[in-house]
């Protein structure tokens, strides 16, 4: 990636060597950081080496009278002014210039501090523009323009305040093991931001879940991001998540796939071990019939701090475990308690975010003795 801001914006941490060097150091390092656990090959999914996001978030400064996109500078001393960036995908890059142009003419940058981008693959974007002022009608209004103008949906948020210009979602297809799958991505909610190695991420839990039978337990679900396909593998999906909003999207996603042997329920992990061990009752749990569930695998995907112990105790109950990390650090204290009782059998790694130290691991467990 060529980009004039290397060295200095925040969002690119590693500039040396290229992109090639940059991915084999990742690779030696979690081979190493996970020598104790597995030996064998770690599977490597690479990024495409720009235009990779497909949402971002910028800091809008006032330059005096001017409009600026700025970025944390990468040793923490203010911001950098950035007048492009080459991570965003190309719709994104594309917009940004424009968008900043029609917000100045049209006198709608009064209290900005801030533009999030969320883009498809084809190209429908949704704008969250963020203010220190209540909007009115006079916003509403000019903001329609702009987003009639420049195609693209427009979200206005302020303090309690969030206002809707078209809708407050995109709809990307993900293309996996030759199916399409679709999913609504709403504005202000987690979805994963390199739209190629999600799909990689994708084919390689199945792949991983393709010799098992049964149903398919799965714990921090969020928007059914791999909820969905695995539901074309499994009789059936139990699926949890403690976010109303992603249940509420992970529902309409399941629809939106005519898919219908996925049960979603809204509870925390601790929750969900409390109903299942009969220890609490919770109204959530009445229409489920965990009886009649065969379930001999478990999928997790849990936030950057992990599992806790509960979490990680309850899942040692199941045959098969599938983990996806998004911070090694804490994988290699879950694995600690995991490998008491089973053994790793597959890892990969998934460059998510290019130019900087964070990658996403894959992680396949069996119970120790099991024939796999």
């Amino acid at each position: 990636m060529d980009c004039k801001y290397f060295g200095v914006c925040g969002a690119c941490r590693i500039y040396e060597d290229g992109y090639a060097a940059q991915l084999n150091e990742k690779l030696e390092l979690n081979r190493d950081r996970f020598k104790s656990f597995y030996s064998g090959e770690i599977s490597v999914y690479d990024s495409p080496q720009q235009n990779y996001r497909s949402r971002s978030e910028f800091k809008i400064w006032h330059d005096g009278d001017i409009l600026r996109y700025a970025m944390n500078h990468v040793d923490k001393k203010g911001v950098v002014f950035v007048d492009e960036c080459p991570q965003v995908n190309e719709f994104i890059f594309e917009l940004m210039p424009k968008l900043l142009c029609e917000i100045t003419e049209e006198q709608i940058g009064f209290k900005l501090f801030g533009a999030d981008f969320l883009s498809s693959r084809s190209g429908e974007i949704v704008v969250s523009l963020l203010y220190h002022r209540k909007l009115d009608e006079e916003w509403q209004e000019k903001a329609s323009e702009i987003a009639g103008k420049l195609g693209i949906y427009i979200i206005g948020r302020s303090r309690k305040q969030k206002v809707v210009i078209g809708q407050d979602y995109i709809t990307e297809t993900l293309h996996v093991q030759t199916k399409e799958y679709k999913f609504n991505y709403i504005e202000n909610s987690f979805t994963q931001p390199n739209t190629k190695v999600n799909e990689q991420m994708i084919s390689w839990a199945l792949k991983n879940l393709s010799d098992i039978d049964g149903d398919l337990l799965e714990l921090y679900c969020g928007a059914g991001n791999f909820t969905i396909p695995f539901a074309k593998k499994f009789n059936k999906v139990l699926a949890t998540e403690i976010s109303k909003s992603s249940i509420n999207a992970a529902k309409a996603n399941m629809l939106l796939n005519d898919v219908s042997n996925i049960e979603f329920v809204r509870m925390s992990v601790e929750e969900f071990v409390q109903a299942l061990d009969g220890v609490r009752s919770f109204r959530r749990m009445n229409e489920i019939e965990i009886s009649s569930y065969n379930i001999e695998s478990i999928f997790v995907d849990p936030p950057r701090s992990g599992m806790d112990v509960a979490s990680c105790e309850f899942s040692s109950r199941y045959e098969h475990i599938l983990y996806i990390s998004c911070n090694p650090e804490t994988l290699v204290r879950d694995l600690e308690l995991l490998c008491q009782t089973h053994d790793v059998v597959d890892m990969a790694l998934f460059d998510q975010f290019p130019y900087t130290h964070h990658v996403e691991m894959g992680v396949k467990l069996v119970k120790k003795g099991s024939k796999q």
